[in-house]
């Protein structure tokens, strides 16, 4: 099992988001995460994600349980485990997209030529290699997404956490980007939960969690 949370609980101030929740999820497991807004969905993710701390619960990854580790342990943690995909891709504008991709790797201490064979390969088997010595702003919002899910995998991550991926994608790169994450799930063994409105996506996953006023239904 790569996730267990047990009981997780978190508020601001008074205000209650999320009221104990227990979510697992296996190796090679696409699950996603559904609900209205103000459900809880990014809170969850950011906690599992190790970005933000529960107030309460247990959270395992990788068997390892985060409550014990320092700031700079969980952010090390973080950087070797969990790669992230957001619906604003992130990219650094003033950076290449292969340089982009290969800064989790620098930051993990993997040396500069081993990091861009590790991001060349990631970009090729995306379909943007020929991007790969372009600026964000060069590139169309499909490829800067494929970007972005290059560098949540350049460090082989334990789990992929996507919060509404194809959020600011039109319908075509959306499927498109579907189709990817079950790709690189089946031929990389890659584990994914991913925060979503698209009913395609949640339709499709392997799990469909649902989630309402802090509780997973």
């Amino acid at each position: 099992m790569i996730l267990k949370a047990s009981q997780i609980r978190k508020s601001y101030g008074q205000l209650p988001i999320l009221r104990g929740v227990d979510l697992s999820v296996e190796k090679g497991e696409i699950v996603s995460i559904v609900g209205a807004s103000g459900a809880g969905k990014s809170t969850l993710l950011h906690i599992i994600g190790t970005l933000d701390r529960p107030d309460e619960g247990l959270l395992t990854i990788n068997g390892v349980d985060i409550r014990h580790l320092s700031e700079k342990k969980l952010s090390m943690f973080r950087n070797e485990h969990i790669g992230f995909v957001f619906q604003f891709h992130h990219l650094l504008p003033e950076f290449t997209a292969l340089e982009n991709v290969c800064i989790p790797a620098f930051i993990g201490g993997v040396g500069k030529k081993e990091a861009e064979v590790r991001a060349l390969e990631l970009l090729d088997r995306l379909g943007v290699k020929h991007r790969a010595h372009h600026k964000p702003a060069e590139m169309s919002g499909g490829e800067q997404q494929r970007v972005s899910v290059a560098r949540a995998l350049v460090n082989n991550p334990s789990l992929v956490l996507a919060d509404e991926p194809s959020g600011n994608l039109d319908s075509e790169n959306a499927a498109s980007l579907h189709k990817l994450f079950f790709e690189l799930r089946d031929s990389l063994k890659q584990t994914f939960i991913i925060v979503t409105h698209n009913e395609e996506l949640a339709d499709i996953s392997d799990r469909t969690v649902h989630m309402k006023d802090g509780e997973i239904l």
